[in-house]
């Protein structure tokens, strides 16, 4: 479970992609409250990730992210489908179980348009694409990008959804009924599931010292520039996430999804959720230095300034 806490340096955050919680109304079902509307956008995905709340996000602008056929490697292809992230909640190594992730694009009507539904299934079997009638139909936020909800794994929707989820057959559009209405879904790839991994401060710093480490790992600071100022680790580079908008549609041509990778930022909690949304952007093996730069440099090397 992640905490907030009030001494945690978050920054605003604009350009997150509003449709990166579209699935959370899947898993969380607690009320707003007035807290909750007060928190930086991804002090909110940290909640989100966390369970606890599902806060109101407002009119957030966000960029055009990479096809999924980026995602798939080549020899895949598929039109209309953006990467997104609906992470309700994994165990403190972002590992939820099942072994494997799939690809889901998802449309949603309500409990007591089946009459529509049955409509709409038909087309798909007709030959008409569930992402054109997601961005007509549907009443879920991932209308917007086709109805595409990223990679997903078990334990992060309700077990109805999931359960359809990963039965269906590839390709296969099925339907599905949960407490928010009828579902028409489709499973457009699955892979191995991802790993996502706290590494201690000191286990980090044992790593720094082999010079090949830094040749063949990724290192990703995701503080703002006046903290990276004060205090930083070589080998790393910032990506601000005051800037997310600007890098985060590039990431996986600026890295490699398939070297190991490094998050760090002041406290942990913000590399966190950034290594929690590279695994959704296909990266294998994605590692958070648990307690940031402060921890280091209190359990590590205290010549690096804390602030």
């Amino acid at each position: 479970m992640l905490r907030v806490s009030s001494s945690l340096h978050i920054p605003p955050t604009t350009g997150i992609p509003a449709h990166y919680f579209a699935l959370s109304f899947l898993k969380i079902t607690s009320p707003l409250t007035s807290t909750s509307r007060k928190l930086s956008a991804f002090t909110r995905l940290a909640l989100l990730h966390s369970r606890s709340l599902l806060p109101n996000l407002g009119n957030i602008q966000f960029p055009s992210f990479k096809k999924v056929s980026t995602m798939l490697g080549q020899g895949h292809t598929c039109s209309k489908v953006i990467t997104a992230s609906y992470s309700a909640g994994s165990g403190p190594g972002g590992s939820s179980g099942g072994g494997r992730e799939i690809l889901v694009q998802h449309l949603l009507v309500k409990e007591d348009d089946q009459k529509l539904l049955l409509e709409l299934l038909k087309r798909t079997v007709e030959g008409e694409d569930l992402s054109d009638l997601a961005v007509q139909y549907s009443l879920c936020p991932s209308k917007e990008e086709g109805g595409m909800l990223g990679w997903v794994r078990k334990g992060q929707m309700v077990p109805e959804f999931e359960e359809a989820a990963f039965g269906a057959p590839l390709n296969k559009v099925v339907k599905c009924k949960t407490k928010f209405g009828w579902h028409l879904l489709q499973v457009l790839s699955e892979r191995e599931e991802s790993v996502l991994e706290h590494i201690q401060p000191n286990e980090f710093h044992v790593k720094l010292q082999d010079p090949s480490f830094l040749e063949e790992a990724q290192l990703i600071d995701v503080r703002e520039p006046e903290e990276v100022a004060q205090a930083s680790l070589p080998g790393f580079q910032v990506l601000p996430l005051r800037q997310f908008g600007s890098w985060g549609p590039e990431i996986t041509t600026k890295f490699d999804p398939q070297r190991d990778t490094y998050v760090l930022c002041h406290h942990g909690m913000r590399s966190l959720q950034v290594a929690k949304w590279l695994q959704t952007q296909g990266f294998r093996k994605v590692f958070n230095i648990a307690g940031g730069i402060n921890e280091y440099a209190v359990k590590v090397d205290p010549s690096i300034p804390t602030y």
